[in-house]
């Protein structure tokens, strides 16, 4: 099992990156190579989840944006299911014209094709990497009868009761699962996995006291931590994140630990390369807005802005740590 994770973990992370890099050297062209008129039809951005998730809250606060930008209207379209193969899908019947994205988080290219072994799309033949825009960390979070107030002491109290501290996710493979999962392998912790269906299942029980820990996106925490119902201790980002810089980021305790989802830009393999420059850029540069990083902050999403070679070394190392999670968490291929 972990020699195939290994393997296809490898294979992706070169078709990425040698799609970014033939982006990069069309892109050099760009200047004089630009489609006239491009764009000259709105634009749409494929969500691969329903509304209000992370990828769609991003795709929106940038559609608007762009579309002021480039002059056209930019729409989203939720198309969930099928872990991602229904938004692929989308983007697989429509053409490579520079009008289809897909907007997504890296699940569904760095998850699903280690847990699932029938997958409507290939992550590596059926995109490239256009523009990585921004992480949206997760926080580890408890129940005030644990007693506890630093990620330290968390540690201690969980290292010092094996299999007696229990933690929920929103579900078995989720990035909150595989993020504790890493966290346990790091620091030799014995902890009991209770999988929800979501974050609307796993946060209340963690409000109620069901669990006694568990990650979970700084909007769904932050009213519970105010009224003092649920304490966060880190983040699970490999630096401190704006929405809460007071505390620390579990990687100054286990160094390089990174499992923060990002969202970014894909195109469908076949777009105008000199179109992929176009979008990068203009999608970067959004991200640095004021107003945008307001927007996103107010989210619990954190900017980054870079272009098509960025991504692809952000897919590339996403999927290495969850190959490893994986591995460590014991799931095999469905």
């Amino acid at each position: 099992m972990a020699m195939k994770i290994t393997r296809c973990v490898s294979s992706i992370r070169r078709a990425v990156l040698m799609g970014a890099a033939a982006s990069l050297v069309a892109g050099a062209f760009a200047a004089q190579a630009q489609p006239a008129g491009y764009p000259n039809k709105p634009i749409r951005f494929v969500v691969p989840y329903a509304a209000g998730g992370l990828p769609d809250t991003v795709a929106r606060i940038v559609a608007q944006r762009l579309g002021d930008r480039v002059g056209q209207s930019v729409i989203v379209d939720n198309r969930p299911g099928a872990n991602g193969g229904v938004a692929a899908g989308v983007l697989a019947s429509a053409p490579a014209d520079g009008y289809q994205f897909l907007v997504t988080d890296g699940s569904m290219l760095s998850i699903n094709p280690l847990i699932y072994s029938k997958l409507t799309y290939d992550p590596q033949k059926d995109f490239v990497p256009v523009a990585l825009v921004a992480r949206a960390p997760l926080f580890l979070a408890v129940h005030p009868k644990v007693p506890v107030n630093t990620l330290d002491e968390f540690i201690a109290y969980a290292r010092a009761r094996p299999g007696q501290v229990n933690y929920g996710s929103s579900g078995i493979g989720s990035t909150h699962h595989l993020t504790i999962e890493a966290m346990k392998a790091a620091l030799g912790l014995d902890m009991v996995h209770v999988p929800f269906k979501g974050t609307g299942q796993s946060v209340p029980a963690l409000v109620g006291g069901q669990v006694e820990a568990l990650m979970s996106a700084y909007p769904s925490l932050s009213g519970f931590v105010k009224d003092g119902r649920v304490r966060m201790l880190a983040a699970n980002s490999e630096q401190r994140s704006a929405q809460a810089p007071d505390l620390p980021a579990i990687a100054e305790r286990i160094p390089g630990f990174d499992f923060a989802p990002i969202v970014g830009v894909l195109a469908p393999v076949g777009t105008p390369p000199e179109i992929v420059q176009k979008i990068a850029s203009e999608v970067s540069a959004i991200a640095k807005l004021p107003d945008a990083i307001q927007a996103m902050k107010t989210a619990g999403i954190d900017p980054i802005g870079g272009g098509s070679a960025e991504y692809a070394k952000a897919i590339g190392e996403e999927n290495a740590r969850m190959a490893r999670a994986i591995q460590t968490a014991g799931m095999k291929r469905e």
